[in-house]
């Protein structure tokens, strides 16, 4: 097929300017692989393309037939060269990334948005869903990488921390706690949280455990059939308190509020998980504006060490 691509080039070329010649200056080659190339064209066409004198040479009439109809599949062969090598430079294709936590703002907004600024004939396919939801789908290939919290090595995955984030309290703007600038634990012990049933409430239900068990309490848990933002919604109409990312501060609810938790403990990790065979140049890039941007967060002194986690 690429001699055959060479050949409708030769011929193009030496229709325009009349000579093999310049046709071989030009695309800096011997003028007899030019004359042998076109000579192969013509006989396998079973016709004469150019008339051949000491002046140059020009297209037979047959030739100029051939060439128009010709010219528009090379003109669709040289688009599609030029999409297959930006696809190999990671320049357009998809990208597939699983998340848990919310796009409204936060590093991951930001990376989102550095990426698509950046590579902006590549397509950014971006699913939500629970953490062994995405992992499997990493695993069968559904997903080119997914970002879920905690820093510890994932088996069977590359992984890498990106950034961190504080946990907050969401809480109706009437709530007693509300009036305080942050809270801990201790003042959460008697409260109602509720959860959504779906992702990302298990991992949000498993950190209040947890965390709670640190002062001899066992919470009072509400599971929700509700997706995050209804939840959220639920919360500002006073219906309980639950925990979120600080990504979730960009998000305006009326009547909602955030209170960060003070903890050390409460600062979660995120990080990119992957698999080692993926070979999609468009998300290699991904990973690459990924670890550019987490070394500046780092440079900033945004990220503390923690190994717990958190869906927000």
């Amino acid at each position: 097929m690429m001699h055959a691509l060479r050949q409708l080039r030769y011929l193009q070329l030496a229709a325009q300017v009349g000579s093999f010649r310049r046709t071989a200056e030009m695309y800096q080659v011997d003028q007899s692989n030019v004359s042998r190339a076109l000579k192969q064209l013509e006989d396998n066409l079973g016709i004469s393309l150019f008339e051949r004198a000491r002046s140059g040479v020009r297209l037979t009439p047959a030739g100029q037939r051939f060439l128009a109809e010709a010219l528009p599949a090379l003109e669709q062969l040289e688009s599609a060269r030029r999409s297959a090598r930006a696809a190999q430079r990671g320049g357009s294709g998809v990208v597939r990334i699983g998340i848990l936590t919310s796009l409204a703002g936060g590093l991951l907004r930001q990376l989102i948005q550095s990426y698509a600024e950046r590579h902006p004939q590549v397509t950014i396919d971006v699913r939500d869903g629970g953490r062994q939801e995405h992992l499997a789908s990493v695993r069968a290939g559904r997903l080119d990488a997914a970002i879920i919290t905690g820093s510890d090595p994932v088996q069977g995955f590359e992984t890498r921390e990106l950034w961190r984030e504080r946990v907050h309290v969401a809480l109706s703007e009437c709530h007693p706690l509300a009036a305080r600038p942050k809270l801990d634990w201790s003042d959460l012990r008697t409260e109602h949280f509720i959860v959504s049933r779906g992702e990302p409430g298990p991992e949000v239900h498993d950190y209040i455990v947890r965390r709670s068990a640190d002062y001899s309490t066992y919470p009072n848990v509400e599971e929700k059939a509700a997706l995050q933002d209804t939840l959220m919604n639920l919360v500002s109409l006073g219906q309980g308190i639950t925990l979120v990312s600080a990504a979730w501060t960009a998000v305006k609810v009326p009547g909602l509020v955030l209170r960060p938790l003070t903890a050390r403990a409460d600062i979660v990790p995120f990080s990119v998980v992957w698999s080692s065979a993926n070979d999609n140049p468009a998300f290699v890039r991904f990973l690459q504006t990924a670890q550019l941007l987490a070394s500046t967060s780092c440079g900033r002194g945004a990220v503390v060490r923690s190994g717990l986690g958190l869906a927000g």
